[in-house]
């Protein structure tokens, strides 16, 4: 019974520790993903960010900005990747979400994907992105954004 317990611990201790590894080396794969190569036909612009309650009492974060299709291709959807930094210049946070352009404006701002919205070829667009939480380790300076995914309409 004893060889038994001991094999079961060094089981669940090597899973925990190259699973805890593992986990690591993705996090800091996915904060340096590869972009799409359609990508470079879209350059991302304007960025700035804003802050509102919700009637729950938190707080949403929100990053503006504009994107511009200069390709020949009409997009989709486009997931984009961004990286919120901490003091030491480290990764605090990395998320990849799709891009959702602004529709409506008034009487408040409505977004949809590129699903709904296609960037046709010449088209121009202002975007938001919506965070629910951020890292409190993050320092407060824009974060990076960029697209790694982009869906493109069949020829």
């Amino acid at each position: 019974m004893a060889i038994a317990a001991a094999v079961v611990i060094a089981v669940v201790a090597a899973v925990l520790v190259l699973g805890g590894h593992s986990k690591r080396g993705q996090e800091a794969a996915s904060s340096s993903a590869a972009p799409d190569p359609y990508a470079a036909n879209l350059p991302i612009s304007g960025l700035s960010m804003s802050e509102s309650s919700n009637l729950a009492g938190g707080k949403v974060t929100y990053i503006n900005g504009h994107i511009a299709n200069q390709g020949d291709r009409t997009v989709n959807g486009a997931l984009v990747q961004v990286v919120f930094r901490d003091y030491k210049n480290e990764v605090a946070q990395s998320e990849k979400l799709p891009l959702t352009v602004i529709r409506m404006r008034e009487p408040y701002i409505d977004t949809a994907t590129l699903a709904v919205i296609p960037l046709k070829p010449g088209m121009q667009q202002d975007f938001r992105l919506n965070f629910d939480s951020v890292s409190p380790d993050w320092s407060g300076t824009l974060p990076e954004v960029r697209i790694v995914h982009v869906d493109l309409k069949l020829k």
